[in-house]
């Protein structure tokens, strides 16, 4: 007996946004608001660390499962990021763990995404 699994593609694109817009908000309140940088100007970092983000934004967006595929990989530079803060950085560890958990949560929603919207095609 055979039980088909009905997943809807549709709640692992809402778990994708949310890992995005999770992940470009700390960014963006991180390097300016929470704990701003003296060494560099400030819109560096944002240029640096939040213009990768935006690249494949407007398919991610648009639903394109290419972009999503994408945004996925894209997601694990800030996942490697946020573990080798949150392991090096002892004093503070809330901003780069919640770093890892959007860009976790950008990964697998836009993966899962990807795997089960082609499926109901």
């Amino acid at each position: 007996m055979r039980h088909d699994m009905n997943i809807k593609p549709l709640y692992f694109y809402i778990m994708a946004l949310i890992g995005f817009f999770g992940l470009f908000g700390l960014l963006m309140l991180w390097n300016t608001v929470l704990v701003p940088t003296t060494g560099f100007p400030v819109a560096l970092i944002l240029l640096i660390t939040v213009t990768p983000l935006l690249l494949p934004l407007r398919g991610l967006l648009n639903q394109n499962p290419r972009s999503c595929g994408w945004m996925g990989y894209i997601s694990l530079f800030y996942f490697i990021h946020g573990a080798i803060e949150t392991y090096a950085n002892t004093t503070e560890r809330l901003y780069p763990s919640l770093e890892l958990m959007f860009s976790l949560m950008l990964f697998f929603g836009t993966t899962l995404y990807v795997r089960f919207k082609r499926k109901t095609q």
